[in-house]
């Protein structure tokens, strides 16, 4: 039996304290940097899609299409040059890549903390956009999930300390139709963690990057995919999991094949839960006293399906450790449920598995992340037919927020009468947003002087589109494993 090891955490060494602000001269020179970096991504409709997204990080109100942009003084193009530069642009999406990658990033508990999720842009009417794929979506009930036509977004952002909702976003690619949600982040992490240690945020002596993901993911094939790279997985799993632990060494004179798996261990079933390693015990603000409990060397049974259906050879044990965590109670007086994690990291001590579950919960400045890009910045409210003119907006977006969050220590309060006024270092995006305006004019001017024309001929009256756009079906799993589109077909 393993001995069971408590500890009482200071409630001090775990409260998650305000993140250091930069001086103001440095952050107006990264700041400026950046945009300057950013136009010069643009390589087709520079100045067009720049005064874009000039207009859309200077907007005061939600935005809800494109050509309300056209109305804010930092647009001094016409409305149809907005469409035409999301239609028409080109964005070096990898250089700009890079040039995420080497601002300043967020640390939690002195290491880079990443965090993966998938965003929905819903198009269910869209019948002629091509490479729509079914997205999970949340009812109006609980426990009613939906799923509706529309593109699938991955997105990557660092997590930083403090009780805040901001977070850096690193990269943001659209998810093909028929692609695999793990083996697709696994390809993104790896070329953002070679961009990181080439911009000289990782070496080889600092501690690994976490990699944090929800339930969605399967978090030891994810493991298993970056196995060669200096990272850590903590992903969430479902409550009805089965775990095994390490294998028992048999004697010399027994026969037969040794054990691969050892005693399983049922979530549901209390009862099949072994001793564990460690127990620790951490007073928080919100949730009452946190125990967390955690078994070393838990490993999920492989089988030659699914995901490793083609995989060559003996499937591998993965080996991680799991993690109960039970609170007190809930500020929405619910009954609390267990957390189950599972990190890729092996002989964790007591303090390193309060750091896992710590991040995890840090995981949900994302979801943030995600409500303000499309409530105040509009991800989602173009109807654009082109998946390739929404990877553009996208891209936008992901630099307005960017833009906002290099701002923050410069802008100034713009409260509305209804708002109490907060702390610099406390200012939430909506704020941040309201008053980057007024910095514009310290920052560098990259655009030049639009050319007036006069508006184009458009259609001639009386001679109606004889050429309608091609649908398209959302493509579906067959038995086989493959994705087929049979719903597709030409407008007649």
């Amino acid at each position: 039996m393993c001995a069971v090891e408590t500890l009482m955490i200071n409630p001090k060494a775990v409260t998650m304290s305000l993140p250091h602000q930069p001086p103001t001269v440095e952050s107006l020179s990264a700041l400026s940097r950046f945009r300057t970096d950013f136009h010069t991504c643009l390589t087709h409709h520079q100045d067009a899609l720049f005064e874009v997204g000039e207009a859309l990080v200077c907007a005061p109100t939600p935005v809800r299409h494109l050509a309300q942009l056209s109305l804010e003084p930092e647009h001094r193009r016409g409305h149809g040059s907005a469409y035409s530069a999301l239609a028409q642009g080109r964005i070096d999406t990898d250089r700009l890549r890079t040039s995420l990658a080497s601002l300043p990033l967020p640390r939690l508990h002195g290491r880079t903390v990443l965090a993966c999720d998938i965003s929905p842009w819903l198009r269910p009417d869209a019948w002629t956009s091509p490479d729509r794929s079914w997205c999970h979506t949340y009812g109006r009930g609980t426990g009613q999930a939906e799923m509706v036509p529309g593109w699938p977004y991955s997105m990557i952002v660092a997590l930083e300390e403090g009780s805040t909702s901001w977070c850096a976003p690193l990269d943001v690619a659209r998810l093909p139709p028929g692609a695999d949600e793990t083996d697709f982040t696994a390809t993104r992490v790896r070329a953002l963690i070679d961009r990181l240690i080439a911009a000289n945020h990782h070496h080889g002596g600092d501690p690994d990057i976490v990699v944090v993901v929800d339930a969605g993911y399967d978090s030891p094939r994810l493991a298993y995919l970056l196995t060669d790279l200096p990272v850590q997985v903590v992903g969430r799993l479902p409550s009805n999991r089965v775990l095994y632990g390490p294998a028992e060494h048999l004697p010399v004179q027994a026969r037969g094949r040794p054990a691969k798996h050892g005693a399983p261990l049922r979530m549901a079933a209390p009862h099949t839960w072994p001793e564990p390693q460690t127990v620790t015990t951490t007073p928080t603000r919100r949730y009452g006293a946190a125990t967390a409990r955690s078994w070393d060397r838990m490993h999920p049974r492989l089988t030659h399906r699914s995901a490793w259906a083609d995989h060559p050879g003996a499937l591998p044990v993965i080996e991680g450790t799991l993690v109960l965590l039970r609170v007190q109670a809930l500020p929405s007086r619910r009954a609390p449920k267990p957390l189950w994690l599972w990190s890729s990291a092996t002989g964790m001590r007591p303090e390193q598995v309060s750091q896992v579950w710590w991040a995890y919960l840090r995981r949900f400045d994302i979801e943030h992340t995600f409500r303000f890009l499309k409530q105040e910045l509009g991800w989602d409210a173009p109807r654009l037919r082109d998946p390739s003119a929404a990877d553009r907006w996208s891209w936008l977006v992901v630099v307005a927020y960017t833009q906002l969050r290099l701002a923050r220590s410069l802008v100034r309060q713009v409260c509305l009468p209804w708002h109490r006024p907060v702390e610099p270092d406390r200012m939430s995006p909506c704020r941040v947003r309201r008053g980057f305006r007024y910095i514009r004019a310290d920052l560098p001017v990259c655009v030049g002087v639009p050319k007036s024309c006069g508006p184009g001929p458009g259609r001639p009256a009386g001679r109606p589109n004889k050429r309608p756009a091609p649908r398209y079906g959302v493509p579906k799993k067959n038995k086989t494993g493959t994705t087929g589109n049979p719903g597709a077909k030409q407008a007649a």
